[in-house]
């Protein structure tokens, strides 16, 4: 079988570290409301984000409600995912350390995606995608271990951050892949992340009603709510989801480990943070991951599906996001 051309892969990856810039922020800013508890903070952030992004493609959503349908399960799986993650993602940096948490969480993530494709999907991961994973962890590893240092957390909630941040780990996985394989099946990409982050945020408004009141406290705490839920989470997650369109969750998990060196960078520039050596041993890490998926054998970066698994998406051979909307796709043969 011939191999679709490659499309728009350079564009994708750039998205996003644009998303993962973004996503940088979200633990300096959201220190500057110490008396909001970690709940409210993520269930405002993705929860108001999530809503935003259905809005935003309601009429997408709407015109694919028939397909939408026809994989409720995969929108449910995602909308739970995205519940949960904001939830231990904020709580992971709450109780281990802005650093700790961030590097759990993101770090794991492209393992936890890589099973995901491997087992559901059928997928062959590459060499370079093993080659930057392997470097994106082992620098986030020791970009963590640097901070944590710095920041002196207790034994209790380190530990306790590094459980939260692996069940971050697994739903940023979870909601990404979701998003990915209805994209894959078909649906437009607004109508799939519109409807996986709408479940989402419907699912936190309970939390945010629960939790929320002291962000209506001062005008920081409310500033510090909206920042997070229009910036990182609407727009980062809009530029995500363009991202999904063209490349594989596996990918898109592996680029956001840039997020952990720019959270990193923003506290030595912003907060006057001490990074040592080991630190920025970190960082030189994730920036040759990110060179490798960047720059080396770019045809390869598209996801790799299996005879089988392209068999379910293409039942009807007219709505397959693999020949028709995702051009960066290779077959097996």
């Amino acid at each position: 079988m011939n191999r679709p051309r490659q499309n728009g892969a350079g564009g994708a990856i750039g998205l996003l570290l644009l998303a993962s810039i973004l996503w940088g922020t979200t633990g300096t800013v959201a220190a500057q409301a110490p008396e909001v508890s970690p709940l409210a903070i993520g269930a405002a952030s993705l929860g108001i984000g999530g809503l935003l992004q259905c809005a935003v493609g309601a009429r997408r959503v709407w015109g694919d409600r028939s397909a939408l349908v026809d994989n409720k399960g995969l929108v449910i799986f995602g909308g739970v995912a995205v519940m949960i993650y904001p939830l231990a993602f904020y709580s992971s940096m709450s109780m281990g350390g802005v650093a700790l948490g961030t590097v759990i969480s993101l770090g794991t993530a492209p393992l936890f995606s890589g099973i995901l494709e491997r087992f559901a999907d059928g997928a062959r991961l590459t060499v370079r995608w093993h080659a930057a994973a392997v470097l994106g962890i082992a620098g986030s590893t020791l970009l963590g271990f640097s901070r944590a240092a710095e920041s002196g957390g207790s034994g209790t909630g380190v530990v306790a951050g590094c459980l939260l941040g692996l069940v971050a780990g697994a739903s940023y996985a979870c909601y990404s892949w979701a998003t990915g394989r209805l994209i894959r099946a078909g649906i437009g990409r607004q109508g799939a992340v519109g409807s996986v982050f709408g479940v989402g945020g419907l699912l936190l408004m309970p939390v945010l009603l629960f939790s929320g009141a002291p962000l209506l406290d001062s005008a920081q705490n409310f500033m510090v709510a909206a920042y997070l839920a229009l910036i990182p989470m609407f727009l980062g997650y809009l530029a995500f989801g363009m991202a999904l369109a063209k490349v594989p969750a596996s990918t898109a998990t592996t680029v956001t480990l840039s997020e952990p060196a720019v959270a990193a960078a923003l506290a030595v520039g912003l907060l006057s943070e001490h990074l040592g050596f080991t630190g920025w041993a970190g960082m030189a890490l994730i920036a040759v991951a990110l060179l490798i998926l960047l720059v080396w054998s770019p045809r390869n970066i598209g996801p790799i599906v299996s005879a089988t698994a392209h068999q379910k998406y293409c039942a009807e051979g007219t709505r397959c996001g693999i020949c028709r909307q995702d051009p960066s796709a290779e077959l097996m043969r």
